[in-house]
């Protein structure tokens, strides 16, 4: 009988063999991870972008009707103009605030979004962006949170002719407060999570290059926007 011809793997030909599916399974983790990494920062980035855009929106909308005074007895406008806080007034809204006749102006500044303070306030190791109105017709000043992890909140006023004005050298305006015409905004928001692999060690500025937020140095992500609003009832 002839005997047979069949033969198995070697010792030599196996470690080869799961050497190279090593490597093969190696180069796949590491892109997948790669990958996920990506889209992780990528996330990151679309929120901090939407809040941004969604915060300067709400309050740019807000700050442009400062000063709102069909009626001409009122005397609205901003009230505090600090270089972190703000509150204005204006008459933008009827006594039922129900809407179903128009926004009507009514000669008072007592109802809903007639009163408006923003300012930051603390929360754990970051801040909230919070205004402070009135929410509900006929109830008191109450306040809300408007957005979160906002590291910084920055405003500059300035006049007819584009000269910033600062009272007392601080950015705050006081004495001049009547002649304020347009306000510039700068926020700064940052990740809602760190990235352990990423170091920030930028300094912020607004738009009179005044550091608002001088180099953290740690691994959060930030972004800052910036917009001057002119107050078409200033």
């Amino acid at each position: 009988m002839t005997p047979s011809n069949n033969r198995a793997f070697t010792l030599i030909e196996l470690l080869i063999a799961m050497a190279i599916s090593g490597i093969v399974m190696t180069a796949i983790y590491a892109t997948y991870q790669s990958q996920q990494k990506s889209y992780l920062v990528q996330e990151e980035v679309a929120a901090i972008q939407q809040n941004l855009r969604a915060t300067m929106y709400f309050m740019t909308q807000q700050i442009r009707e400062a000063g709102c005074d069909p009626s001409g007895n009122l005397n609205a406008g901003i009230v505090t103009a600090n270089f972190n806080k703000i509150q204005f007034t204006e008459d933008v809204r009827d006594n039922d605030d129900t809407d179903a006749d128009g926004i009507i102006p009514n000669g008072n500044t007592n109802d809903r979004y007639e009163d408006i303070t923003y300012s930051l306030e603390a929360s754990g190791d970051t801040n909230n962006l919070r205004i402070e109105t009135v929410f509900v017709q006929g109830q008191p000043k109450g306040g809300k949170t408007v957005s979160e992890n906002i590291d910084a909140l920055d405003f500059v006023y300035l006049d007819q002719s584009g000269n910033v004005l600062n009272d007392d050298g601080n950015g705050n305006v006081t004495t001049n407060i009547n002649k304020i015409r347009s306000v510039e905004v700068t926020l700064v928001v940052r990740a809602g999570r760190e990235d352990l692999d990423y170091v920030n060690n930028t300094a912020f500025k607004n738009q009179r290059e005044n550091v608002i937020l001088p180099a953290q140095n740690d691994h959060y992500r930030r972004m800052r926007s910036t917009v001057r609003i002119k107050c078409r009832n200033l």
